[in-house]
């Protein structure tokens, strides 16, 4: 028999009733929830989402500063800023960056180096700041990517000012040059100070004033669409420019230098006596800055790099060189104050000088010995023995002091970067540096300006215009003024007091510089033909080895390779009376001074006292 299940429908009907209820109280509580969320999102948090919803739509962009400008002592423009259009991309709204630089590298020409740094400097930067893969577009490439612009989301082409340096290699190392921010200096500046802006002074006179040519960034408001394109400026404040620089250097008395150099290797620095001024500071050969601005390639910077002549080497202020005869005046003028010797004292030169008991000899440049000498014609003819014998009578102590006052030895504090500070040898520096005791001998050769002893041609230049000035001390300068945008004039910056080196008499200051003049004027002065008929010149010529020729030979210099000969070296003011120039010269492996540097320095003072620039050279001396 077959069973039958007869349904409950009351039963039925109370779950469904339970089950309703349930599910209407998830629903409510659903409801509740999604209630409370909106009134959070639309009533609470109104304000926050606005914001946010803001600045999907609102863009801060910080906007770089105009660097200030440069200017000779007669406004001549030595660093400005031109436009230019660089190729940008902004990694965050690129999807596909390979296809993408290989897609653009077909509209503009990329190269490797251009690759090489676009990575470098994308590594360095956040992903939504722009970085350039060109520079320096021409109107070709401009045009060229203008039609093709919407197929390449994320690059943008942007006008901007890099710096130009008009004169080149001639202010390359007194201004130095601008480049790329890197990575060590992004640790140390302040980035805010620097947003929008990609480079920074490296070198030179860019580097000491980087925080008055920079100027302050400022900002703007932009409103941008979906892609990030900006549709308009809603509110901007502009950013304050960098400050113009003037300096005391004469271009044309720079240009003059370099031209008067030729194919020789050297420096020459020029100073105003009367206030510390650099009139000209000259390292040749030189290099073009501009080069550096926007990164130089790896084949021009190895071809500086690897040069014989070393371009990149600052020569003016940092080639050490031995001062050789040119530190004779110094020492005759320590000689004359101590009381070590007279003016009219004579000692006799006979080509050679020695030690009480000693058989070494210390030779005289000219071999038959110049006679009987007193200090005038010791300067006069640069005669070595005179100063073996006073550089024993003054000793190593008295001298060294005494030349310190003049600077040697230490740097001069120009607002240039780089300077050195050369040496001055002394007792206790060779004890310390060399752990051995100073000998006698070392004294003698002291007192010509060999040996330890190393000065660079700035020193050099710094201690002739205190002798010019008998004995008014100045800190070289090179800035001379500083103009803010909104002035109408430049303003002068304060310069350091002058201080006055102790004297014992003022003749004996007076003589030494008549001796100097007689170097020029003098029957057998040393520099006898750069003589000026327009006003006078006094001066020293000097000869500083490069190796040591060994007691039992003769230095030929015509057998010797030119790397390894004399360096030729001249210092000299004028006019004597009043000066207004003070002058160094250092020609590397030139020779004879009064050969080769004499005429750089007189066509220098020829170009500033007299306004000229002169082609061809004085006729000229042998030593």
């Amino acid at each position: 028999m077959q069973r039958v299940t007869l349904k409950d429908y009351l039963r039925e009907s109370l779950l469904f009733k339970d089950r309703a209820v349930i599910a209407g109280i998830c629903v409510f509580l659903l409801l509740s929830l999604l209630t409370l969320r909106l009134l959070q999102l639309q009533v609470h948090d109104h304000q926050h989402f606005t914001t946010l919803s803001q600045d999907n739509r609102v863009k801060l962009q910080p906007l770089p500063p105009t660097r200030g400008l440069i200017y000779d002592r007669n406004g001549v423009i030595l660093a400005q800023n031109l436009p230019a259009y660089s190729l940008e991309i902004t990694p965050e709204r690129v999807q596909d960056m390979p296809q993408l630089l290989q897609q653009l590298g077909q509209i503009v020409n990329i190269s490797d180096n251009d690759l090489e740094r676009f990575e470098r400097l994308r590594k360095q930067r956040r992903r939504f700041d722009s970085v350039p893969i060109r520079v320096r577009l021409d109107e070709q490439e401009v045009a060229r990517f203008s039609v093709n612009r919407h197929r390449f989301p994320g690059v943008e082409i942007e006008a901007k000012l890099l710096r130009d340096y008009p004169l080149e290699a001639t202010t390359a190392h007194v201004l130095g040059y601008v480049g790329r921010i890197n990575e060590r200096e992004l640790q140390i500046i302040d980035n805010s100070a620097y947003s929008g802006t990609s480079h920074i002074g490296k070198t030179g006179v860019e580097k000491t004033y980087e925080e008055a040519l920079h100027g302050k960034v400022g900002v703007q408001q932009v409103e941008v669409n979906a892609l990030g394109r900006v549709i308009r400026v809603l509110q901007s404040d502009p950013p304050t420019p960098g400050q113009d620089l003037y300096l005391s250097l004469d271009s044309r008395l720079q240009q003059a230098t370099m031209d008067a150099f030729g194919e020789e290797n050297g420096a020459a620095v020029a100073i105003d006596p009367r206030t510390g001024q650099l009139l000209a500071l000259v390292s040749n050969p030189g290099f073009d800055p501009n080069l550096f601005v926007e990164g130089i390639s790896p084949e021009d910077y190895n071809a500086l790099q690897n040069s014989e002549d070393n371009p990149l080497f600052n020569r003016a202020l940092r080639g050490q060189y031995p001062p050789g005869s040119t530190i004779k005046p110094f020492v005759g003028l320590a000689g004359l104050e101590t009381g070590a010797v007279s003016l009219g004292q004579k000692k006799f030169c006979p080509g050679f000088y020695q030690l009480p008991g000693h058989s070494h000899r210390y030779r005289d440049w000219k071999r038959g010995g110049h006679g009987l000498m007193n200090l005038t014609d010791a300067v006069t003819q640069s005669c070595d023995v005179y100063y073996y014998d006073l550089a024993q009578q003054l000793g190593v102590d008295r001298l060294s002091e005494f030349l310190q006052q003049f600077g040697f030895g230490s740097r001069t504090g120009v607002d240039i970067t780089g300077e050195l500070g050369g040496l001055l040898p002394s007792r206790e520096w060779k004890k310390q540096a060399r752990k051995a005791p100073w000998y006698p001998g070392e004294t003698l050769i002291m007192g010509i300006g060999q040996g330890y002893f190393l000065t660079t041609p700035l020193q050099l230049a710094h201690a002739t215009a205190t002798l010019a000035t008998r004995g008014r001390k100045l800190q070289p300068q090179v800035v001379d003024a500083i103009k803010a945008h909104d002035s109408e004039e430049p303003v002068a910056l304060a310069r350091a007091p002058a201080s006055m080196l102790l004297q014992q008499s003022s003749d004996n200051w007076y003589d030494v510089v008549e001796a100097m003049g007689q170097v020029i004027e003098g029957r057998r002065g040393t520099a006898k033909r750069i003589k000026s008929d327009d006003y006078r010149i006094a001066g020293k010529t000097g000869t500083a080895q490069v190796f040591t020729v060994k007691q039992d030979e003769e230095y030929d210099e015509e057998k010797v390779a030119k790397k390894m000969r004399d360096h030729a070296l001249f210092v000299a003011f004028a006019p004597v009376d009043d000066p207004a120039i003070a002058i160094a010269v250092i020609v590397e492996n030139g020779g004879h001074g009064g050969s080769v540097a004499a005429p750089i320095a007189r066509k220098m003072m020829d170009a500033y006292l007299l306004g000229e620039h002169p082609h061809g050279s004085p006729d000229t001396a042998d030593q």
